[in-house]
């Protein structure tokens, strides 16, 4: 059974970084939450890094663009890694060909454009239809907030006979736009798996973007040892399966994707009901919390 904590300050001592989700954590994509904005604050506050690692499939730039828009405080984050930028990076180094096809809104199109300028060796890369395509792209449903994975099957019949490989930009399954539940790119590429397809990828909990995460601060000059790391965040099968995959203490906060599963008051999970649910689960957080405060 995890210490359940009820502020960030009470083990933040122990740490020199932070990697702090974003959807569920800090905002629920409409609006910021103030008290986990000033707990970033109060961290960075006392000399620690924060970087805002995110499984959204844009590139940081978008993301930090975002965050201004929703009033998230610059002086709440030191940098932000996006599962975009991860899976950019594998996009541009061959991983699903040059010809590709792409699944997801239009407001991902900066996935395209938006391009790294230091990556050596970096190919050109051609969106096309898919029965010209060398592989798929997927950022999320072309309709994110009407399309369930389903609607993509015959799509993905075709592209399984092909033997496309599909590159996901956003392993989530689901997160919640305000009171809004929205299917992601993972639930599609989770899909395609199932139907004998191949998906690769690139945020969290796989190893690219902790990779990319770590060179990025050691880039800056901060630390980037995990020993002195604590991931923070909702999702127990991406932030805490991730961060303890890569030997990192993880703080839980329970109140996001998993809230109904714990009582009624998402500010203080039920212990015996935390406990029970971590009971069946193949690994379990450090440490949880309600709410990030």
């Amino acid at each position: 059974m995890p210490q359940i904590v009820q502020s960030l300050a009470e083990i933040s001592a122990d740490y020199d970084t932070l990697l702090c989700d974003l959807w569920g954590c800090l905002h629920n994509g409409k609006t910021p939450f103030p008290d986990a904005v000033a707990a970033l604050q109060g961290f960075r506050a006392k000399g620690g890094t924060v970087a805002l690692l995110t499984n959204a499939p844009r590139p940081n730039r978008f993301v930090i663009e975002q965050l201004d828009r929703l009033g998230v405080p610059r002086d709440a984050w030191d940098l932000v890694v996006s599962s975009g930028d991860a899976a950019q990076i594998a996009m541009l180094e061959g991983a699903v060909g040059r010809r590709v096809h792409h699944i997801g809104p239009e407001k991902d199109d900066g996935f395209f454009t938006a391009l790294p300028t230091d990556l050596p060796g970096a190919l050109t890369i051609t969106r096309v239809p898919l029965d010209e395509a060398e592989g798929i792209v997927c950022t999320g449903p072309f309709d994110e907030l009407n399309e369930v994975p389903e609607d993509y099957r015959a799509r993905f019949l075709y592209a399984k006979t092909k033997g496309l490989k599909l590159l996901c930009a956003n392993p989530d399954i689901v997160v919640d736009m305000g009171e809004t539940r929205i299917y992601c790119a993972g639930a599609l590429a989770k899909l395609y798996d199932e139907m004998g397809g191949t998906s690769l990828y690139y945020g969290k909990p796989y190893a690219p973007i902790y990779e990319l995460t770590r060179a990025r601060l050691a880039a800056s000059g901060r630390d980037s040892d995990p020993a002195g790391m604590l991931a923070v965040g909702d999702g127990f099968f991406t932030d805490v399966q991730g961060g303890t995959g890569e030997g990192i203490d993880t703080l839980f906060v329970t109140g996001g994707l998993e809230a109904a599963r714990f009582g009624a008051d998402v500010e203080n999970p039920d212990p015996a009901k935390l406990e029970d649910w971590l009971a069946s689960q193949p690994f379990s957080p450090t440490y949880s919390i309600g709410r990030l405060r």
